[in-house]
Formats: structure tokens, C-alpha cells, sequence
């Protein structure tokens, strides 16, 4: 399902089978993590919206002040209703918390997400999540971040939050993550974020653009 927003808001692509990197940060870049109360609160909500929608999660990280998510929903519009489910029931149980309901918006706005190519650029964006702690200076190894994908795979903890991915991941994958990527490969990904364009190559590029009338 392809829909245009109300109010003049871009083309957003909500169909099933394919892979989604979705990310959201706190309004004016605040920290929306403040303790690790908030990061299992929002591991919770996660959770919750997995069981609801079925939503298959390949990875994530939260940071201080954002988060990244890697999503495979299985069914055409799955993927806005995890989304507004989980950034509703996120910003109504942060304030609770705080006893700050009407306080002010604690995200910036809508999310953002692009399509992702079931091959090695699933694997660069996977990385890039995982890697973020590490590229921000906050850990020594990308493993080492409590608060992400990385960490629970490599401690055999929580897994039933992750799904199987729909291609291997290589058996170096933690050397891959910690090594950093190119300055081509980082503004590739960070186009596709901004702008909300697939990310992938050749045909399977060609057909989404196509397929979803992208080109504008």
C-alpha cells in the first residue's frame, strides 16, 4: 500500500515483505533516554508492538537522544501501525513516568523510513545501526552498548525480541560491525534517511522507484 499524507506530507511506502530502516529522534535533539528506566521501558513497548502486529525486528539501537529500528512487517500496513503504536504508547508511558503529560511533543515529528535491498546493502544498514554507539564514542566496541541488537545476539539474551533475517549474516559479523564504514558508504546512508530513497542497486532499485511512483 502506497499512500500520499494528508496536508501535503511525502509518499510513504507501507507494504509488506519488504525490509524498512525507521528511525525518530526526541524534539530539539533532547535527551529522550535519560536513565536505563526509560531505555528497558522503550525495549518494553517494543515488545508489546511486536506481539501486536507480528512485526519481524532485525535490529535496532537507541541512543541518547534517538533510535533506529531495521523492520520486515509481513503484511501491507503493518509497518504505520507498529510505528504509531509504538511512538504513542512510548510518549504517553515517558510521561507518566515523569507525571509531564502536556509538557510538550517528546519526538520531533513523524518517523522516517526508507526501503532497504534484501542483500549486502541490508548488511551496511544493519551495521550502521549497530555500529551507532561505537561511531558516537559512547562504547569502545559496538558490541559492548546495552541497548541494541548487537548486544542481546552476542550475549544470547532477549532474542525472542529479534527475528531471523532474510539473508545470512556472515559468521564475522561482530569484526564487520566494529569496523568503520567508508565516508561514501556513510552519505549513502544518511541520503536515503534524509530524502527517504530506497536503498539498494540495478534492478531491484529500478523496480521499487517504479512500483511506487518515487521519482519525485
Amino acid at each position: 500500500m502506497c499512500y500520499v499524507e494528508p496536508m501535503g506530507r511525502p509518499l510513504r511506502v507501507d507494504v509488506g515483505g519488504y525490509v524498512y530502516h525507521a528511525l525518530n529522534r526526541a524534539s530539539a535533539r533532547a535527551t529522550m533516554f535519560q536513565s536505563p528506566i526509560d531505555y528497558r521501558q522503550f525495549e518494553q513497548v517494543l515488545e508489546e508492538a511486536r506481539v501486536r502486529s507480528g512485526m519481524r525486528l532485525l535490529a535496532y539501537c537507541l541512543m541518547p537522544n534517538h533510535w533506529h529500528l531495521v523492520l520486515w512487517p509481513e503484511a501491507d500496513g503493518t509497518l504505520r501501525r507498529f510505528m504509531g503504536w509504538v511512538a504513542l504508547t512510548h510518549t504517553q508511558r515517558w510521561h507518566a513516568r515523569r507525571a509531564s503529560a502536556g509538557s510538550g511533543h517528546l519526538y520531533q515529528g513523524r518517523y522516517k523510513a526508507f526501503l532497504v535491498e534484501a542483500d549486502d546493502h541490508l548488511l551496511s544498514v544493519c551495521r550502521y545501526v549497530e555500529r551507532n554507539p561505537l561511531r558516537a564514542g559512547l562504547v569502545g566496541r559496538a558490541e559492548a552498548w546495552r541497548w541494541g541488537s548487537l548486544w542481546r545476539r552476542e550475549r544470547g539474551r532477549g532474542l525472542d525480541l529479534l527475528s531471523a533475517w532474510p539473508i545470512a549474516r556472515p559468521d564475522n559479523w561482530r569484526r564487520f560491525v566494529n569496523r568503520a564504514e567508508t565516508p561514501a558508504e556513510l552519505e549513502a546512508l544518511r541520503a536515503a534517511a534524509q530524502r527517504g530513497r530506497p536503498f539498494g542497486a540495478g534492478r531491484w532499485f529500478d523496480d521499487v522507484m517504479r512500483r511506487f511512483d518515487l521519482g519525485s
